[in-house]
């Protein structure tokens, strides 16, 4: 059995295919793991969420933030905009099956045996590992249990320090934000919710993983950040995602090898 990380498809259905093939992908044997971003931007977001729902077991997916935000479109809340390209998704006659399965899958997965964490943007400065996974819990049951709710409260850029949440609805959103949104942080912890690039011209921030680079941490997988371009520092800390929908690349990292796969990204059509 082998186990490939996957960054960012954002319905790029055919690229994925392509990667599969090029890893030799065994639904019997293999497991693919996804970093988030399953849909949004890309041409084929409905047979994305098709196939990796029927990989059942056989993949792991965490949610990423235009993940949510067509959740939250479900329930009147958020934006759909042309450029999501998410038309035959929102008139699917399984959109509800998808977007349930879709509301079950975690903001975070970690594997304590192999000290393995799985993650679309990344981890607050301010938290630990057992804080970053009670947050992460705390939003998946909130979701489960009452979603109208988090999407209700989801949107917007405060608090940015964990140490200021003191409602619920503030804590469910720093957790969104950090676990899906976060790139940089300013130098006391706070979230930066704005900047995209590789590097930022404020000096006053740093990439979020900067922040653990003296801390014990588990191996990381994320993705959320094309700009990277797959690169991270950081040690045992890796960046998968590589621009895919941005005519990039789409890139895989098995974990029993430590090889890095990748095919051409997404064309958009003229």
């Amino acid at each position: 059995m082998a186990r490939y990380v996957i960054g960012d498809v954002q319905g790029c259905f055919d690229q994925l295919l392509a990667l599969l093939q090029s890893i030799d992908f065994n639904s019997d044997r293999d497991q693919l793991w996804f970093c988030g971003d399953l849909i949004a931007r890309g041409p084929k977001s409905l047979e994305c969420l098709r196939f990796v729902k029927a990989l059942a077991d056989n993949a792991i997916t965490v949610l990423g933030n235009h993940d949510l935000n067509f959740l939250a479109s479900l329930y009147g809340f958020g934006k759909i905009s042309a450029a999501d390209q998410l038309a035959s998704l929102q008139q699917a006659p399984d959109k509800q099956q998808l977007a349930d399965w879709l509301l079950q899958q975690p903001l975070l997965h970690f594997e304590p045996a192999q000290n393995l964490l799985l993650v679309h943007a990344g981890l607050a400065p301010e938290w630990d590992l057992p804080t970053a996974l009670a947050a992460s819990q705390q939003v998946a049951a909130a979701l489960q249990q009452q979603p109208e709710f988090v999407f209700s409260q989801m949107y917007g850029n405060t608090p940015t320090l964990w140490s200021d949440a003191t409602t619920m609805a503030e804590k469910l959103r720093f957790s969104i934000n950090s676990l899906t949104r976060m790139r940089y942080c300013y130098a006391d912890g706070r979230l930066e919710l704005k900047e995209k690039g590789e590097i930022s011209a404020n000096p006053d921030l740093k990439p979020w993983f900067e922040f653990w680079r003296e801390r014990q941490h588990p191996e990381v997988f994320f993705g959320h950040w094309a700009a990277l371009q797959g690169q991270c520092t950081v040690q045992r800390i890796h960046a998968l995602d590589t621009g895919c929908v941005w005519g990039n690349s789409l890139t895989a990292y098995c974990i029993e090898t430590q090889r890095r796969y990748s095919v051409t990204g997404y064309k958009k059509q003229l």
